[in-house]
């Protein structure tokens, strides 16, 4: 892994948010999107080892050196987004522990991370986010703010859950938000909104364009309706 300064940020005591891809791509979607939003700005960026994939564009291929980028705005830090996440655990754990590190460096006082909830509810259009935090005080705050806890015990695997565990070992206090999706194989549009206007209700950040979100997942709709009519796979082999 090589971690790369790009400039110096004379900021303090910002928020950070830090997800990467996962089951329907719901964490990268909505980094991508509060970057785009809020007009974020590089300041440093990770390369990891070549990916162990090539990305086929329809008859022709393509391969390219993945690259993690932290950016920031008006009083917060962004981490992650784009493709992928890190290919073994010791890649995995020296990434969380480079964020922790940088959050560190900029007196960040709390960690958010995104991310998606398996589940068999029919939610229709409108999948609920789920809440979970590094401490019990925490997690009663949240509570009378009226989100919804994550339900009984499981296991939170990859960066968006990992993160929280590396906060918790450096005495910082972590939020993570989980959105609810029924095929982790489409990208849920609608989920990473979900996961965005909880968020907002958090940070008092206020996200423009969601509404492009729902576009998205309406044409998403759209495309996968077409495909059953037709008869054709939903999913590549």
């Amino acid at each position: 892994m090589e971690f790369v300064k790009v400039e110096e940020l004379d900021v303090s005591k910002p928020i950070m948010i830090a997800a990467m891809q996962d089951m329907g791509n719901v964490g990268s979607i909505a980094i991508d999107f509060i970057n785009k939003s809020l007009d974020t700005k590089c300041f440093r960026y990770v390369s990891p080892p070549y990916p162990n994939y090539v990305v086929d564009k329809g008859g022709h291929i393509d391969f390219q050196q993945e690259q993690w980028e932290y950016r920031y705005g008006n009083g917060i830090i962004v981490f992650g987004g784009g493709v992928g996440q890190p290919q073994t655990n010791q890649e995995l754990y020296e990434l969380c522990q480079d964020v922790i590190d940088v959050a560190k460096s900029y007196s960040v006082q709390l960690v958010y991370t995104l991310g998606a909830f398996h589940t068999d509810r029919n939610y229709g259009k409108n999948p609920r986010t789920l809440v979970t935090t590094t401490s019990r005080e925490l997690t009663d705050q949240i509570a009378r703010l009226g989100l919804e806890l994550t339900p009984g015990s499981s296991m939170i695997t990859g960066f968006n859950g990992l993160i929280l565990g590396y906060a918790k070992k450096n005495n910082m206090q972590g939020i993570g938000l989980y959105a609810e999706i029924d095929d982790p194989q489409v990208p849920q549009y609608r989920s990473a909104k979900s996961l965005l206007v909880s968020l907002e209700k958090l940070t008092y950040q206020k996200f423009k364009g969601m509404e492009e979100l729902d576009e998205i997942a309406g044409a998403i709709d759209s495309e996968l309706d077409r495909m059953r009519g037709s008869g054709d796979s939903l999913y590549r082999p």
